[in-house]
């Protein structure tokens, strides 16, 4: 996936991802380290047997085996296949930050079992893992669910409420991104429930005519709505090799004509202030909310990179992150 500073890193590998431990997705992912003294075999039921866990290792006051549990479950509770053992929460020399290790392992391979480290700060609301700071807590998706719903207005698709929402970030110019609509209009019918919205996030430093493209749609997106800008999308896609080269700029008017709107008039839009500032809009909640590549998608608030995890994945995590906000 293209990203501007950092691969999506220990919410949507290690909280979500595939469970293949060994296998990291993206470079600033917590690296799941073996555990020395890890049985060899599993347990008489078959299942993963953690090593036995040592009360010394209980040295920090917060946060409690409680609070991590509580996290884990809302993060990793969609694999049923998942187990995990909160191993330790400890002192660190840094006032009031705390380290966390969880083994960790999957019922189909219970003699595979991975070690994870992350730190937690002093106000227990944030996680420190390698270069990422994440939310902690029991709901650790909700500040940016509460940002989504109140900033997120771009143009939408599915349930007129926002209950369940589904928010995509992506780029006209992003290849991942044309490959992930085929998956947004399965979540769509899979999904009648969720208010889908676009919200556009051009990666500037490596996609030049992105961010035309996207004050384009912007602009028909407010003159002519939410038909109009699915169809624009839908043909700027299509044709997204024409965006690198000297006909951009035609391959632009041709989709705002397949959407049945002036051109012209969306061309002097794009140049206004009220064409760029819905795209600056839009980018700004992605940065304020941690989107760091395209295609993205926020499951209530819950980040997760479309493509990096198969179909029926995405969809238990979508599941279990509507159960959970009923």
């Amino acid at each position: 996936m293209y990203s501007r500073y950092l691969a999506c890193a220990f919410a949507v590998t290690a909280l979500c991802a595939a469970p293949a431990f060994a296998q990291n997705e993206t470079p600033s992912a917590p690296a799941p380290q073996s555990v020395p003294d890890a049985p060899a075999a599993p347990s008489a039921t078959g299942e993963p047997k953690f090593p036995p866990v040592d009360p010394a290792n209980f040295t920090a006051t917060a946060p409690t085996k409680a609070d991590v549990e509580a996290f884990l479950h809302t993060s990793w509770g969609y694999d049923k296949d998942r187990v995990w053992e909160v191993y330790s929460i400890q002192t660190t020399n840094a006032p009031g930050v705390s380290k966390v290790q969880i083994l960790l392992a999957q019922k189909s391979t219970p003699t595979q079992i991975a070690n994870l480290t992350f730190f937690v700060t002093p106000d227990n609301h944030h996680l420190i893992s390698q270069e990422t700071v994440l939310d902690f807590g029991p709901h650790p998706y909700t500040n940016a669910w509460h940002a989504l719903q109140q900033q997120a207005d771009g143009p939408s698709r599915g349930a007129a409420d926002k209950k369940f929402e589904l928010v995509e970030f992506a780029d006209f110019q992003c290849p991942h991104c044309k490959e992930a609509q085929p998956i947004v209009e399965r979540l769509i019918q899979d999904f009648p429930q969720a208010h889908y919205v676009f919200e556009n996030f051009p990666l500037v430093n490596i996609h030049p005519n992105a961010y035309k493209a996207a004050a384009w749609s912007a602009c028909v997106f407010q003159q002519g709505g939410n038909d109009a800008f699915f169809k624009y999308a839908d043909s700027v896609f299509a044709g997204q090799n024409d965006l690198a080269g000297q006909g951009a700029d035609q391959a632009l008017r041709n989709s705002v004509i397949a959407a049945g709107l002036d051109p012209d008039k969306i061309s002097a839009c794009a140049d206004s202030p009220a064409g760029k500032s819905a795209v600056d809009a839009s980018m700004k909640l992605g940065d304020d909310i941690g989107v760091d590549q395209t295609p993205m998608l926020f499951i209530d608030g819950r980040a997760i990179p479309m493509l990096q995890i198969p179909y029926d994945q995405l969809k238990s995590i979508i599941e279990w992150q509507f159960s959970l906000d009923k």
